[in-house]
Order: structure tokens, then sequence, then C-alpha cells
């Protein structure tokens, strides 16, 4: 394990690593850093794709934003996506990373994005899946159902023991072990957004970029405008919000590039469906698998 001061108070943003060796740099030999979005971890729902055989041999990095997993949870810190971006360039800073390749999923795709915009240096392309891209959330996402709450009621007043038994399983695994006031305060971040929007950070970013949809999520709205600008957007059949889980496959391409090469894999990604190159700015979708 792994940690890194943030906040200037002594509060550390921690991660776990595997492979590779610590130090890599940009190029073909880049780490990988996972992500998590509201209320997970990133080891938790990462590690498994970072062990696919297309990504053999890769540093990887499974960072906790703070209030979240391993990472502090400081009650004086903000949570904005601003906030947690900063704390990542903490983490990658302390870790000798430059030119990482971030893969970040929903909230954590935010971050990644926000984390680009602010220090391009440390990020040479991004992986996102379901990334949080426009300000105010439809009412039944989680991060508009928990900002919903007064900061008081959801902390202390019942609020997250509500919200944690709403969504499923899955996520409250992870959930009740984030902090509740972490958790109202990113999700209210997440509500407010940033300036410019995530969106247009994303359309802006001269990173390598690939967003990952599940079908099963519905449309990607503004999908035409994302490949106009040079997102690669990969439309995912039998995926829900949690790619990783539903196709981790699928993401594992997409994190070696789509073909394997650049990330000590040899040749193709050994998947038929997905044994193509596909350039940037293309609608790409897989076939079921």
């Amino acid at each position: 394990m792994y940690e890194a001061e943030f906040d200037g108070q002594g509060s550390r943003i921690r991660w776990t690593e595997a492979a590779g060796s610590r130090g890599d740099g940009g190029g073909e030999g880049a780490a990988t850093v996972y992500v998590h979005g509201l209320g997970a971890m990133s080891a938790v729902y990462h590690a498994h794709v970072a062990a696919h055989p297309a990504l053999s041999g890769r540093r990887s990095l499974f960072v906790d934003l703070p209030g979240h997993g391993i990472s502090d949870r400081p009650t004086g810190f903000g949570y904005a996506l601003e906030d947690h971006a900063d704390a990542l360039a903490a983490a990658l800073d302390a870790a000798g990373v430059r030119g990482a390749r971030v893969v970040g999923h929903s909230m954590g795709g935010a971050v990644s994005v926000v984390l680009a915009h602010r220090r391009p240096d440390l990020v040479s392309g991004l992986v996102l899946t379901e990334a949080n891209l426009d300000p105010a959330p439809p009412s039944a996402a989680a991060s508009s159902s928990i900002a919903a709450y007064p900061e008081e009621q959801f902390v202390r007043g019942g609020g997250f023991a509500e919200v944690l038994g709403r969504f499923g399983s899955t996520w409250a695994a992870t959930k009740r072990l984030a902090d509740p006031l972490a958790l109202h305060r990113s999700a209210t971040g997440l509500v407010r957004g940033t300036a410019p929007t995530v969106r247009r950070m994303l359309m802006e970013s001269p990173a390598e970029r690939s967003f990952l949809q599940g079908t099963l999520s519905g449309e990607l709205p503004g999908a035409a405008e994302l490949v106009a600008s040079g997102v690669r957007v990969i439309q995912v059949p039998g995926a829900g919000h949690n790619v990783m889980f539903d196709r981790p496959d699928v993401l594992a391409a997409a994190v070696a590039g789509g073909t394997g090469r650049g990330c000590g894999a040899p040749g193709p990604v050994l998947l038929p469906e997905l044994a193509y190159d596909y350039g940037p700015g293309s609608v790409v979708v897989v076939r079921q698998g």
C-alpha cells in the first residue's frame, strides 16, 4: 500500500499497485491508473480487469479517492470534482507517474477528465465507463438522490442508511465503507458540476479518449458531438452501468487500446469480437459475447 498527503493537513490518499515497476513514464510502458465511482473502491471494481492477459505486465495503480476505501476522510475537505482531481494528482506525483492511461468509472471518470484538464502531464489517455459528463444528473441517479438530502440529514439523520438500501447490494458493499460526509459532498459536487463542464473538458482534451456505454443504460447523450471531437465511443451490449462487471473483456480491450498493441500483448487481443483496430472518432458496437 502507498500513500500521499493531499490537503496540506496531513490527510492521506492511498492506493495499491500490481505488476510493472514504480517510476514508469510515458509511452508504451506507461502506467494504468484505475479510479472508482461514487461510494466505490478501485481495486474491488477494477483488479480483475487489470489481471486480463491483454494488460499483462502493465503497472496498475488502484487509487481510492478521499473519503472512500482506504483513503482518509477529512471533515474539512470539499470533495468537489476539482478537489478529488487534485488529490489524485498528489498520488500520481508521489508514485512518479507521468503520461498514464487513466481508467475512470462514473464519478471517477469525471474526476479523471478534470485531472487531465488540470494536469495534462499526468494523463496520456482516458478510458471512461459511463462517466458523469454534465451537471444535474437525472433525479433517479445515485448522486442526485444523495444530494437531495440536506447534508446533516444525510450524515446523521438517517439519509445514509436509506440510500444504502435503495440501490442494490453490489454498490452497498463498498458504499457502506465510505464516509457519509464525503459521499454527500462528492454527490453534491457531481450535481453542481464544473466550469467548463466535464463534457467540454473531454471534448477539448489532447489525450487519447474512449468512452464505454452499456446498452442497458440507454443512449449516450451527445454521442455525436463526442465522436466529432475525436472521442472513441464504444457501445457495449449486455452491459449496464458497471461495464467492468458485465463485460470485463471489453473494458480490458479498451484499456489495451482496442488491439492490445502498446501494452505488452503479443498482437491483437484474443477476443474475436474485439480483434480489430478502430480509430478515434468512431462509434464501435461490440457484438454480444
